[in-house]
């Protein structure tokens, strides 16, 4: 236990946000010179209220098993080193996890029974970017090769960490990726101001070092290389495609232009946020700005809009307001549904709850100028007498998405797709086709970037025992726990 009464001295305390004003004049972090230095003056304070549970509920609530009250204590014993080493061997992208993860492991926290939990997150975060300035991060090239070879299709988190892995297992790993850089939805999905994308390209290159090979660029299936090809070519495949489909909104007046999908909008506000030229953007300025759905991809939206100079900004949820507090109905340790404020939030526009969109309103040009809602009750029925309109000239549709695409890997490799349209897998990853196995949303559905991890990680653990008979890669997700939670 690192300091025996310091949940009883110390109270909860997170990283300090830049000012408002200043930060939506910028693409960068929201935090001051990176959060981890806007955190170390209170890092060793917070791991010190870690209470080294008999049980330590944290573990449960992180899919990666995060090995959490050890480095907590390492950090409080100011040993960086060691604290890294644990971390590492858990979690292949800490930075990225330590930003964008909502931190399940917190509210699983056993001082948040009656207190406020360890700032958890805070402290990962912590620990890598002072493992990445001291120079503590460094390639692992594996002492061996195999000879067996594995094509990896997706370069998201679920793809990296499947690749990192199966290339320290000794196997030569190309990861082929559509998109002009790598990365997936953390370069181009995520915005700037939630994580700056150097993080993601010094990580990359270490997995150069390591002898990972990167094809970007490269749409498999096409021309570039056929899946007969491919199949040819490897030994097993790996596919880390996402859920890219958006869930649509077919109401009257959707066809209307400036109603677009928020992944189709994000995308060009990154681009253009990293110096890149993007014809045709589709921009906020001096814009009433709509956008439908009050999850993580609607409040990138809303920040993006702000740092276009959008003239509103109003977030549309169909459910009610969620409590401040735990409801009685979700009790510790579960993952509870709670009023939560991102930093997008705090930057402005309006939270609307309990509202569902009938129409949308264009103007003679063929364009959106409006939206018709109507208040519903908690069946999601309308409420007599509550219709109103409010301005919008730009709508975007942030309602999670549905699977991943039809054509493509799925059509091309004959994979099976189940009732949720996700790609049908068994207890070891692999697909309906020999030697093909699915890791991350494209399997499990629409999910958080920490499950993406933790399935690329057991994905490589199963490819790994497909292609020697056995594995020492560590499987963080037991068959059993993750169809129990898909």
């Amino acid at each position: 236990m690192a300091d025996p009464k310091g949940f009883l001295r110390h109270g909860r305390e997170v990283a300090p946000r830049r000012p408002v004003e200043e930060r939506v004049q910028d693409w960068n972090e929201v935090y001051p010179d990176g959060i981890g230095r806007a955190l170390l003056p209170i890092v060793n304070t917070q791991a010190g209220r870690c209470m080294d549970c008999g049980i330590p509920f944290c573990h449960q609530g992180c899919p990666l098993g995060n090995l959490i009250p050890e480095w907590n204590d390492l950090v409080w014993r100011d040993d960086w080193d060691g604290a890294i080493e644990r971390l590492h061997a858990t979690n292949n992208f800490p930075e990225f996890t330590g930003r964008l993860c909502p931190a399940p492991c917190e509210p699983a926290c056993v001082l948040g029974i009656n207190q406020d939990p360890v700032t958890i997150k805070n402290v990962e975060v912590s620990i890598i970017d002072r493992a990445w300035e001291s120079g503590a991060v460094r390639p692992q090239p594996p002492e061996w090769l195999s000879g067996k070879t594995v094509a990896v299709i997706g370069s998201g988190p679920a793809g990296l960490a499947a690749a990192q892995q199966l290339t320290r297992a000794g196997h030569t790993v190309a990861v082929y990726e559509r998109a002009d850089k790598l990365g997936g939805l953390l370069r181009y999905g995520i915005p700037q101001f939630k994580m700056e994308k150097t993080h993601l390209d010094r990580r990359l290159d270490q997995m150069r070092r390591e002898g990972t090979v990167f094809r970007a660029g490269i749409d498999v299936g096409s021309e570039d290389l056929t899946w007969e090809r491919l199949r040819d070519r490897y030994d097993a495949v790996v596919l880390a495609i996402g859920s890219t489909i958006g869930r649509d909104l077919p109401v009257t007046g959707r066809e209307l232009g400036g109603i677009h999908q928020a992944m189709d909008y994000l995308p060009q506000g990154n681009r253009a946020s990293l110096g890149e030229e993007v014809p045709d953007q589709i921009r906020a300025d001096g814009k009433h700005v709509v956008i439908i759905g009050g999850g993580d991809t609607g409040a990138d939206c809303l920040g993006t809009a702000h740092r276009q100079g959008a003239a509103s900004v109003t977030q549309l949820e169909i459910l009610a307001q969620p409590p401040e507090h735990r409801p009685a109905g979700q009790p510790w340790p579960t993952y509870p549904a709670v009023f939560r404020v991102s930093s997008a939030h705090e930057e402005g526009g309006d939270r609307v709850y309990a509202v569902s969109t009938q129409e949308f309103l264009g103007d003679e040009h063929g364009d959106v100028r409006a939206l018709r809602l109507v208040e519903v009750d908690e069946k999601f029925q309308p409420v007599e007498g509550t219709e109103r309109e409010i301005p919008a000239e730009l709508v975007l549709l942030a309602m999670g998405f549905v699977g991943p695409e039809a054509d493509g890997a799925v059509a091309g490799l004959g994979v099976e797709l189940d009732g949720r349209g996700n790609i049908v897998r068994d207890d070891s990853y692999a697909t309906s086709v020999p030697g093909v196995f699915v890791a991350g949303d494209a399997g499990r559905g629409q999910s958080l970037i920490v499950w993406a991890i933790a399935e690329g990680r057991a994905a490589a653990a199963a490819v790994d025992a497909h292609l020697t008979g056995s594995t020492n890669l560590p499987s963080p997700i037991a068959p059993t726990e993750r169809s129990l939670t898909a």
